[in-house]
């Protein structure tokens, strides 16, 4: 009998279904939404009333690296004085940029610019910080004409700050330069505060812009999602309803890396810990082989009661589990849960998970994966259920009605949405607001998606692909590119940390990827080789082709079967758009920049660092 999942009181599944002669299916949750909160900000003030000296957010700082720690009470009168000093330059409806990713001070100006009716704008560090092209950078202030703009230290950001010019006010933490128009936190926060803050936060409605949010794709053109205080507050709502806590409800506490700059970590963690009261732990730490250590070392002190990741993160969170006893007795100390995106997450990833959670809980963790966009609040679909299945988008959300348009293979459905928490459109680009919803005002996502059980439609839908990222062989054969990726992955665990697929108009399926540079080590004994090493050594690249060998005996069609693979040398880039700072391949782009490795696995006679599979 299999293990049970630790117990976690879901909202009962259910789902409503309706279908047109023409095939097109409605699909909705007949149990209505909760009432909303007022707006975002109100959540603070709550707050610092009802619990002032909890803790809101932690970060590690100094030489020591040790905590500190803000309170809901401490926050509260800062949040105001910055709101008094917005509110001090007389413009209502400008833009606040933030520049610089999670902090302190990063989440207080947040909502001191709601309050003060300024749209704030996050943006992906990584652009601020490319002093060699700010191209981008400058195509989002051109788009925002932001009137201020956070930074937390200006003289590492000094050559994004002089692009932007001396009339933008600049708000730093700490390293202030020279300009004209520059004020620190510690000065900004001694801003008297008068009666004009509350009366502004009493005015703010539903309809008051919040955010300006950027879609995470890489087309060169910068997309501004509008985001209003009511789609916020609707997709805290259907997020929070997922789980039903009565008065055994655990105290929230999270540790999370998740960007701002991005929906997943700027919408749903960073305004659910507002709504429960909650502490976040902000984590400095990244999925990547440099930067994974610092994620590591943070939850061997801190024991969240959930966590949140791409599939990429909890690889390697797997892996480490394997050898660290003080951290998995930490990180599965108060889990109840635990949510994937972005991506289906391997087979052999869930197993090795669960295989942990059950030696230090006796449980297995309800393991689910949410799905949305940043044009929907990132609030969708959602798996409220404990599942062994990976791969699951799950059912709507109360609130959501999803459009599901049939697919030429009649197998998948094109899937739009319709729901308080979709975007009003793009700022200043009112062609591409027109194009992204169809004529009955559901948004258009992009994706695909397929019914678990068609006569069952109580078991969810599954991810089925990005329309976009999908192509042809010469033979005229469709490769689901995102099912095919994970399905390799799987298939080469734990030694692949990502792939690229390959083939577009080509007579077979190829592969770019990237090395799991500490499972490669593991294997051949090499722990310090660098990626070029590990990627000639003969042990590695005869594990990799029997192991593909064997995928395609199991997958023999030809949009499954792979024939060759090259092992890349650079990681993704963020600065070129092969990835995000969620660590979203962008295949796209990686086939784009890197064409040369493409006509390497198509060559007659391929170069020895293209494995023939076949």
């Amino acid at each position: 009998m299999p293990v049970p999942f630790r117990p976690l009181p879901f909202l009962e599944r259910s789902v409503a279904l309706e279908a047109r002669a023409d095939g097109t299916l409605f699909v909705r949750c007949p149990v209505p939404l909760k009432a909303l909160e007022s707006h975002i900000p109100h959540l603070l003030r709550r707050n610092a009333q009802q619990r002032p000296n909890h803790v809101w957010m932690a970060q590690r700082r100094g030489a020591e690296r040790a905590w500190q720690r803000l309170t809901y009470g401490a926050a509260a009168p800062q949040v105001d004085a910055a709101t008094q000093w917005l509110l001090g330059l007389q413009r209502p409806g400008a833009v606040v940029m933030v520049l610089s990713g999670n902090s302190l001070e990063h989440g207080m100006l947040e909502l001191a610019a709601m309050q003060a009716h300024m749209p704030y704008a996050p943006i992906t560090p990584a652009y601020a910080a490319m002093a060699s092209d700010l191209s981008r950078l400058k195509a989002m202030a051109a788009l925002l004409e932001p009137a201020v703009v956070f930074v937390q230290s200006a003289r590492a950001l000094e050559p994004a700050i002089r692009t932007l010019g001396d009339q933008t006010w600049v708000v730093c933490v700490q390293d202030p330069i020279d300009h004209p128009r520059l004020i620190t936190w510690d000065r900004l926060v001694q801003t008297p505060v008068t009666a004009s803050v509350n009366d502004s936060v009493a005015s703010i409605t539903h309809d008051t812009v919040a955010k300006y949010q950027f879609t995470s794709g890489s087309t060169g053109t910068p997309k501004a999602v509008i985001v209003t205080q009511g789609m916020l507050c609707t997709a805290m709502a259907m997020t929070s309803q997922m789980v039903q806590w009565g008065d055994d409800r655990p105290e929230t506490v999270l540790l999370d890396w998740l960007p701002w700059s991005h929906v997943a970590g700027g919408h749903a963690v960073f305004n659910g810990v507002l709504e429960d009261g909650g502490t976040l732990y902000i984590d400095d730490g990244r999925p990547t082989p440099a930067d994974f250590a610092e994620t590591l070392r943070n939850l061997r002190e801190i024991s969240p009661v959930r966590f949140s990741g791409m599939p990429v993160a909890y690889a390697m969170l797997a892996e480490a589990l394997e050898h660290d006893e003080v951290l998995g007795q930490s990180f599965f100390k108060n889990l109840r849960r635990l949510t994937y995106s972005g991506a289906r997450l391997p087979d052999a990833v869930h197993a090795a998970l669960q295989r942990h959670a059950v030696r230090y809980t006796g449980f297995r963790i309800p393991l689910v994966s949410a799905y949305g966009s940043t044009e929907t609040s990132a609030a969708v679909t959602y798996v409220y259920w404990s599942t062994e299945r990976t791969g699951l988008i799950g059912l709507p959300h109360p609130g959501v009605e999803m459009k599901l348009i049939p697919m030429p293979d009649g197998e998948r459905y094109e899937v739009r949405v319709r729901s308080q928490a979709v975007t009003p459109g793009y700022l200043k680009q009112p062609e591409l607001t027109a194009q992204s919803v169809d004529e009955e005002g559901f948004f258009r996502m992009g994706d695909a998606a397929s019914f678990v059980d068609r006569a069952h439609p109580e078991e969810g839908l599954a991810f089925a692909g990005r329309v976009a990222e999908e192509f042809k062989l010469q033979t005229g054969v469709f490769v689901r590119v995102g099912s095919l990726r994970v399905t390799l992955l799987d298939a080469t665990a734990p030694l692949l940390q990502d792939l690229a697929i390959t083939g577009a108009d080509q007579a077979y399926v190829g592969a770019l990827a990237w090395l799991n540079i500490a499972a490669c080590r593991e294997l051949t004994g090499l722990h310090d080789a660098d990626v070029s090493t590990l990627a000639a050594h003969p042990v590695l690249r005869q594990q990799l082709t029997d192991r593909l060998r064997a995928h395609n005996a199991r997958y023999p069609s030809s949009s499954m079967r792979l024939r060759r693979l090259c092992v890349l040398q650079a990681p993704p880039s963020i600065e070129q758009g092969e990835t995000n700072d969620k660590g979203y391949i962008n295949q796209r782009k990686v086939l784009d920049n890197r064409r040369d490795r493409v006509e390497a696995l198509y060559a007659d006679r391929p170069p020895a660092d293209v494995l023939v599979i076949d």
